[in-house]
């Protein structure tokens, strides 16, 4: 996770644990990079940093560059299969609505819980 000077060490010290406890929900695994993006196309460097991960596809990865107020969410193909694209949107939104707040970590916190809570496995029962 890279974070700058945006996040303090209390900071990324209770994201961390956020997302440990994410991992744990739901399985899959989450990343976090807080900073610039390299070139025009942050879409672009958030698909380019998700592909670099020890696994992704099983891997969430939240890029936020402050600078230019750009929020991306990569998933991969094992999550896609628990994760709706209205999921993660919703996930989006709540996020948007804490980082234009001045909100940083309790907008990271919250897409990662809603996304983790979105792709936990379902408990079936059988009869």
């Amino acid at each position: 996770m890279a974070a700058g000077d945006l996040l303090t060490e209390a900071d990324r010290l209770a994201l961390d644990k956020t997302i440990r406890v994410a991992e744990q929900a739901c399985r899959f695994e989450f990343s976090v990079y807080v900073g610039p993006a390299e070139g025009d196309d942050t879409r672009a460097w958030a698909t380019r940093l998700h592909n670099r991960l020890v696994a992704p596809p099983r891997s969430v990865l939240i890029l936020v560059d402050p600078t230019r107020r750009a929020l991306e969410i990569v998933t991969g193909g094992d999550v896609r299969r628990h994760l709706t694209d209205a999921e993660v949107e919703l996930a989006v939104l709540a996020m948007s609505s804490e980082f234009a707040s001045g909100n940083l970590l309790a907008g990271l916190q919250r897409g990662i819980t809603m996304l983790a809570e979105h792709a936990r496995p379902q408990n079936t029962l059988h009869a």
